[in-house]
């Protein structure tokens, strides 16, 4: 017999028997005597009405057994599918079919973390609307807080995503001064067992991680399928993010869509990684703040990500643990891209390190030293692209926020910065925001 019937049968047989334990134990039930009552005519209908509640209370514990043991059934038959190669090629974007080993090999699937936001709807649109293979590209959501509504909405996709739940909805013990943090650690957790999910259960080689905030440019797809056998040939390099953490639509040469960086920064917000990252992280994966944790030295361990001049990625959420934090001020401004890119038919050697290097640094230090003042007087244009150099973390701070910059550092790295370099557009030039030539590395300190 297949296993999915297997299956089957085990959960109807379960579910009879539990329903039979159920009705033994009502039936079983002494009667409880009602306060200020001497007959049993006068217990009834409040006996009645216990016995309704404790029958309810059952049936729900039943209904979530039973999704439990679907879910649990349908990860089965997906890996089982999985290992299992077609006699006949399968349909362009069909998910029937079993895939390839050569298909299973070359999946990069998309991860989306979902909690309490209905509007994941948004987020899912677009994804399925731009991936080019259902194949290639499976999408699996992965849904934290028990929200009703954000699992009606998931479900209504039906099986153009696979949907799984995050088991373990209780509070985490957290330090006093950190109760108003509970969320992070919720975050945390969620992301912990969802990423498990890809590279244990599911066993996928790599994947592109998006939250349920995140709408994606049309181009998204294709991005990371270029700059996928580049993270893989480069070990200085650990990630690929679709963003731009100054790529507000004035900040960003809008002509050069096709551009993209080395960063020391982690971006997150749309964002690839492999299998052996997830092996390294997963043993010492942090309760909480993960991103922040993800920008220390002793993660990043002095490797670099991928980031573009124009984000493939925005964020539409508001709501969420940081109450807005920045939302208003920088997030609701980063332009999306919308312009596709061949980058398949891209030569991106130039993003491995050492041809970087060759490149962008001396384009940067070659660039004329300006003052702040010449820049928002937007005098000497006929230079060019510029550079604005800073020495230390006052004067970095005051020139990003004199500038527009995101002006926060996590263990001493500017956001979207290389080197310490931070390149962006102001006033229509280039400008390098940069310290001086003879930089030796990141001060964990400016913080």
């Amino acid at each position: 017999m297949p296993k999915k019937s297997s299956w089957a049968l085990w959960g109807a047989a379960l579910f009879l028997a539990w329903n039979g334990l159920l009705l033994l134990f009502l039936w079983s039930r002494p009667p409880s005597p009602a306060p200020g009552s001497g007959g049993s005519s006068s217990r009834l209908p409040s006996e009645l009405i216990r016995l309704a509640q404790d029958a309810e209370a059952e049936l729900e514990r039943q209904k979530e057994l039973l999704r439990q043991i679907h879910r649990l059934s349908g990860l089965w038959e997906l890996r089982r599918r999985r290992q299992k190669a077609p006699t006949t090629p399968p349909a362009r974007g069909s998910l029937a079919a079993a895939p390839s080993s050569e298909e299973e090999a070359a999946a990069l699937p998309v991860l989306v973390l979902a909690c309490d936001r209905s509007t994941v709807r948004r987020c899912l649109d677009k994804l399925l609307r731009y991936r080019p293979s259902a194949r290639r590209h499976p999408v699996i959501v992965s849904q934290d807080c028990g929200h009703a509504e954000t699992a009606r909405v998931i479900a209504s996709y039906g099986d153009a995503v696979a949907h799984i739940r995050q088991p373990d909805l209780s509070d985490i013990p957290v330090p006093p001064e950190h109760r108003k943090f509970q969320g992070y650690y919720r975050i945390a957790r969620h992301y912990r067992w969802a990423l498990g999910q890809v590279f244990r259960v599911f066993r996928y080689r790599a994947a592109i991680v998006v939250e349920d905030d995140l709408e994606v440019a049309p181009d998204f797809f294709e991005y990371f399928e270029a700059a996928l056998p580049l993270l893989r040939d480069d070990r200085t390099l650990w990630c690929v993010s679709a963003w731009n953490d100054n790529g507000r639509e004035q900040m960003v040469d809008v002509s050069q869509a096709e551009l993209l960086y080395r960063t020391d920064f982690f971006p997150g917000l749309g964002w690839l990684l492999l299998a052996e990252l997830w092996d390294e992280l997963e043993p010492k994966w942090p309760r909480a703040f993960w991103d922040d944790w993800m920008r220390q030295p002793e993660q990043r361990r002095g490797r670099s990500c991928v980031r573009p001049e124009v984000s493939r990625t925005m964020t539409f959420g508001r709501k969420g643990v940081s109450h807005g934090q920045f939302f208003d001020q920088y997030l609701k401004f980063i332009k999306l891209n919308d312009r596709f890119v061949p980058f398949t038919r891209l030569d991106l050697s130039y993003l491995k390190k050492d041809e970087y290097e060759r490149s962008f640094l001396p384009r940067v230090y070659s660039a004329p030293e300006v003052r702040v003042e010449e820049l928002q007087g937007n005098r000497r244009r006929d230079l060019g692209a510029v550079r604005l150099q800073y020495s230390g973390r006052d004067a970095f701070k005051a020139f990003a926020k004199a500038l527009g910059l995101m002006d926060d550092l996590k263990s001493g790295v500017p956001r979207a910065g290389y080197r310490g370099i931070v390149s962006f557009v102001y006033r229509g030039r280039r400008v390098y925001l940069a310290p001086p030539r003879d930089w030796t590395g990141y001060d964990p300190t400016w913080s």
